[in-house]
């Protein structure tokens, strides 16, 4: 009966081992949040290709958009822990998606495992050229000057962009209404088509049109002005300087990953983020790479969490 239990349990004990030694043993698949065009799919995807070399298997991106994320979130979180599905998590995911939905199909803890903070990106406020704004100031006095008559557009409602709209109507007191779009790769073309007078977004899915003359760069969110575009001044400097938010992502995978795996892909991350191609190509678009352990990820995220409850709260945002 020993010898019976021993053969069991090595047996047991066997496949978790084999699939640690050959991982990766087929094509990855990394879940985006949001629809493609935007920021966070040209990070994925810059991530995915080099990804793919250095594990010696095809990366490939798969965008599920819809319900604030929340959909390409509950992909991963039920899928199998044997690190070939992984999340390309972010702030509207794990720092405010978790406090505007009454109830979500996943616990954003508890139910992954983090890997790596994979890049940050300061929200630009920016302002269509069909209207007389050219700073931020002159935002607040035309939104006054036409109570309700301006809007404002984001990425999508509880994405950081929105979360700093919110910030800056709440700091200004301006009287707009909010429009949520699909993902930058729907809002960009929108906001330079003329459906909204301003937009707070990462700059990435936006530069076409401000290089077009279509759309204007008020400022950014950061505590310093960003390499690509120097003459925007920052919110403080604007005077505002409550005004601050910054978009990240990162990737995760569902909870009871092996460790050897997790190990495997942050190692193997933190070697894409670090290649100068990489960071130039990414720098071009105004994303900063990052990088560090799952541990200073996971520490991270709950920060976030902490965060970013106060300001849902203050802004009365809530999707049942």
């Amino acid at each position: 009966m020993a010898a019976a239990a021993a053969f069991l349990a090595l047996a047991a004990a066997l496949p978790a081992h084999a699939q640690q030694n050959t991982y990766p043993s087929r094509p990855l698949r990394v879940v985006v949040f949001l629809p493609p065009g935007g920021a966070a799919d040209v990070l994925a995807r810059v991530m995915a290709l080099k990804l793919g070399d250095l594990l010696g298997q095809i990366v490939v991106v798969d965008n599920r958009p819809g319900a604030g994320g929340v959909i390409g979130t509950s992909v991963v979180a039920k899928a199998a822990p044997d690190g070939h599905t992984i999340l390309h998590s972010g702030i509207t995911t794990h720092g405010i998606g978790p406090h505007i939905y009454t109830s979500l199909p996943y616990d954003p803890v508890k139910d992954f495992a983090p890997i790596i903070l994979s890049a940050t990106m300061p929200v630009f406020m920016m302002a269509h050229t069909q209207t007389p704004v050219k700073t931020v100031s002159e935002a607040v006095a035309f939104a006054k000057s036409k109570p309700n008559a301006v809007s404002w557009g984001s990425p999508g409602t509880g994405s950081a962009p929105h979360m700093v709209g919110e910030l800056f109507k709440v700091v200004t007191g301006i009287p707009s209404a909010h429009i949520p779009y699909k993902g930058s790769g729907g809002g960009a073309p929108a906001f330079a088509a003329g459906e909204v007078q301003l937009f707070f977004d990462a700059v990435a899915g936006h530069q076409a049109f401000i290089k077009s003359g279509r759309v204007r760069a008020l400022a950014v969110t950061s505590a310093a002005r960003v390499a690509a575009y120097p003459d925007v001044p920052t919110m403080k400097e604007a005077g505002f300087g409550r005004v601050e938010g910054s978009v990240w992502y990162g990737f995760q995978a569902p909870a009871g990953t092996p460790q050897p795996i997790i190990a495997r892909l942050n190692a193997e991350s933190n070697r894409v983020l670090a290649m100068p191609e990489v960071k130039e190509k990414l720098l071009a678009v105004s994303i900063e790479t990052a990088g560090g352990s799952p541990e200073a990820f996971a520490k991270f995220i709950r920060a976030e969490l902490d965060r970013w409850g106060p300001v849902v709260k203050a802004a009365g945002v809530k999707v049942n």
